[in-house]
This record gives C-alpha cells, structure tokens and sequence, in this order.
C-alpha cells in the first residue's frame, strides 16, 4: 500500500478508536451510575425526612453520572488503548472512590444525619468489580480490532534507546518498526515515511526537523514531535495580528498581575484550611519523629523560589540526624539507608511535606509551580541546561506539572520542559485541574522513587539540539 493509501487507512482507524472509546466509556460511566443509583433508591432514600420521588431519582442519576465521568475523565480512567490496564484500573478506581466520598457527602446534606456508609461500601466494591471486567473486556476487544500504530523513528543525538524503551511501555499503542537517522538522504528519509503510517521524530535538529516535518504534513501522515524548549515556550504565546501579519508575543511576565492576585488569595485560604484540618496528623507525626531517635522534628533547608529568592523549606525529618554531614547536596536514592523507618512511612504518604503549607502561607511557595531546588544543584543543572533558569519565572510549588505527569527519577531536561509548559500556559483551571489530579499521584510508589544509587542528583550529560 502506499503512503496515500496507508494515510486514508489510519484515518479510518483513529475515527473507529475515538467511537469505540467513547461507547466503552459512556458504558462504564452509565454501569456504575446504575449501581449507585439503585443504592440511593432502596436505602438512603429512605433515610430521608421525605423521600422523593422517579424525577428526583432521575435528577440524582444524572448528577452522579456527571460527576464520575468528569472525575473518570480528569484522571484518565476511560482511556482505553492509551494506557495499560493496570493504570486504567487506578486511575477510574480513584475517580470512582472520590465520586463517592461527595455522593455521600450530598446524601448527608439532604438526610441531616450521617447514615451508614456500608450501602456505599458494597455499592463501591460492585463497581470496582464492574470495572475489572469492563477493562479486561475493553481492552481484550480494542486490541483485537485496532493493533498498535506502525511507526517509523527518525532520531538523532545519543538518546534514541532510551526514547524507544519508553515507546515500549505503550506496546500495545505504538510499534517502532523501523529507525532511520535524521542526517541520512532526503530520498532515503522520504522513502521511509512513505511506508509507515506515523513518525516520530526524537532529538532532530530544528532545520532538519522542520523539513522532514513539512513533508509528512504534506502527505498528511500522523506525525509525533519531541518538542524543543523553545516550541514549549512559543506555544504559550499570545496571538496577534499586525495588520495581515500573525505575531506571536511572549510576554515578560507568564502571569498576569490579576492572575497573582487569585492565586495567592488561593494559596492564603486554602493553606490555612488545610493546617487546620491537618494539624492533628501533624501532631502525630512529630511526636513519631521525635520518640524515634531524639532528633529534631523538622528539617529545614535552603530552597529557590521565584527570581532564584531564597528561602528555608521545612519539612518533617525523615532522615538521620546529619545525614548530609560531607556537605554534598545530594537527592534520596533507591532503597536510601540514610531513611529512617518513620521516615520511610511519611516519605511513602507524603507526610513529610505537610509542614510545607506553612511555606505558602507565608509566601514563600504557591501550591502549584516547579519544585523548589537548592541553589548548589541549580548551578549543576544550569551547566548543562543554561534555560533551567526559566524555571524560576514563577513561586515554586508543592505540587506541579512535572510532579504529576512526571516521576521521581525523571529526566531533568524532560522536567524542566514539564515546568516550563506549566508556566506558559498557567490558568486557575488549570491549577485546580493539577490539584485535584494530585490526590492520584500520592498513591503512586513510582511518583515517589528515589534516583539511581550513588547518584548525586540525576543530572545527565546529554547531547542535545535544542
């Protein structure tokens, strides 16, 4: 077949996925909905100093419904296809749980009383059933109907191993079937692409890039980009127009003055609720840290913040005492023996970060924003990646973009492009949107790895384009 034909083939193929993933997800959504529905039927409406009637029963179908499938959605619980059934398994299991905690909550507002959860419990555990079999059934079935995507890799710089190793944790998405470097002939690269039905293109020079780029979008062939720090950039430009002439302005600040108003108004409440609520877990845990080994409670540390400020960042210990007693900043690693067994514990559930809500109530921090680093390992990242420094446009944060769709261990070149989306595209939306998926990573164990032993940051060495 060739490439014209290969091209009308994938179209129809991603016309028939996005159909198929939209009748699995709407029959998950609408399954689970039935389910509650009928526990809200024959037991909390009874709870209630009146019950309603078929119309409201109705109404409170279609609020759960819609409630699960934007909680399905936010944390990529419907993505059949995109991602492995394991994840596919949290992720809606997650939304589902939290879709429960506020349907309960709705149902304690309309009873005036706390009625037993045990209803919802089963109600919950025959949903989590449903959704072990709709996912082996999904997934068995969009498998056997759309097989992965047959890509062609064109790459260059010395990292094309590690790109087509995390190509293969999505084998069931993407088969690489065939590698050409980005400095070979345009006929040979040309030929290339002619036989597959998508491109990537890792780590290709800009000018070499934009060529082999124009010819696939020519050719309408599907075509998947590693983007450079300035496409991130330049992405979250504002549009104009100068007269019959499109502009692109990148602006000298990412967020507008207003935009910082409500985002600390945010942090200032939002903070000084949650020391509340939070504060006997804390008591708690400062009372395990001390009875360990006598040390002090908290950790306090040199950290950056916005226009590379510093600041002390306070933590619960979680290592022993003079644990960086050499004066090497080094981060934790796999297995750290330094960690102490309580600190293991509240390093696990993120505990050990609680305290860091004093940090953005004071101003220091925001919630949301790259993580803060310490000044001496800026400098080591700044050696190799000169734009690390962008990083510090905005208040580092507790949580992130990099935290979220990121790990641990991750790459600091793929994090810092993670940041840097972040800042360029900031919106209070998008940071709830980021809050909310935070409550999926901290049951995460990988989103909390250490890097590689003997390491003292994960900073690589990196040929790069960019």
């Amino acid at each position: 077949m060739d490439g014209k034909g290969l091209t009308v083939l994938n179209n129809k193929v991603q016309t028939g996925k996005r159909i198929f993933g939209f009748l699995m997800a709407f029959l998950i959504v609408a399954l689970e909905t039935a389910v509650m529905t009928y526990v809200w039927v024959n037991y909390y409406n009874t709870e209630l100093p009146k019950a309603y009637d078929f119309w409201v029963h109705v109404f409170i179908a279609a609020v759960y419904m819609v409630l699960l499938f934007a909680a399905s959605a936010m944390y990529g619980g419907l993505k059949i296809g995109s991602y492995r059934m394991i994840e596919l398994m949290f992720s809606e299991s997650i939304a589902t749980i939290l879709t429960n905690i506020v349907f309960y909550a709705i149902v304690c507002l309309l009873a005036y009383h706390f009625p037993t959860p045990v209803p919802l419990i089963l109600g919950t555990m025959l949903q989590g059933l449903l959704i072990a079999g709709w996912i082996l059934g999904s997934t068995y079935i969009f498998r056997k109907l759309f097989p992965p995507l047959d890509v062609l890799l064109i790459y260059d710089g010395t990292q094309k191993d590690l790109f087509v190793e995390k190509v293969k944790t999505r084998r069931h998405q993407f088969s690489i079937n065939e590698s050409v470097r980005a400095t070979g002939s345009d006929e040979e690269i040309q030929a290339a692409i002619d036989k597959h039905a998508a491109v990537m293109l890792w780590d290709v020079t800009t000018e070499r890039r934009n060529k082999i780029f124009k010819y696939c979008y020519e050719r309408s062939v599907e075509t998947y980009v590693m983007p450079k720090i300035m496409d991130i950039i330049l992405r979250g430009s504002q549009t104009l127009h100068f007269f019959d002439t499109p502009l692109l302005l990148t602006k000298s600040s990412p967020i507008e003055a207003e935009q910082l108003l409500i985002k600390r108004l945010f942090d200032i409440v939002f903070s000084l609720v949650l020391i509340v609520i939070t504060s006997p877990l804390m008591l708690l845990t400062a009372l395990a840290v001390k009875l360990y080994d006598g040390g002090p409670v908290f950790y306090k540390q040199i950290r950056c913040t916005r226009d590379d400020k510093q600041f002390h960042i306070v933590k619960f210990r979680s290592m022993i005492v003079g644990a960086e007693k050499d004066g090497r900043a080094r981060l934790a690693s796999q297995h750290d023996d330094r960690i102490t067994p309580v600190g293991r514990l509240i390093r696990k559930i993120r505990i050990d970060e609680l305290p860091q809500l004093f940090n953005v109530l004071s101003g220091s921090m925001s919630f949301v924003g790259p993580r803060p680093e310490r000044p001496e390992i800026i400098e080591k990242y700044v050696e190799s990646m000169p734009e690390f420094r962008y990083r510090t446009k905005v208040k580092a944060g507790l949580t992130g973009y990099a935290q979220i769709y990121g790990k641990y261990n991750t790459r600091p070149h793929d994090k810092l492009k993670l940041d840097l989306y972040y800042i360029e595209n900031f919106s209070v939306w998008l940071d709830l949107r980021l809050i909310i998926q935070t409550v999926k990573i901290l049951f995460k164990p990988e989103s909390t790895e250490g890097v590689a032993a003997g390491n003292i940051t994960p900073i690589e060495r990196e040929e790069g384009h960019e």
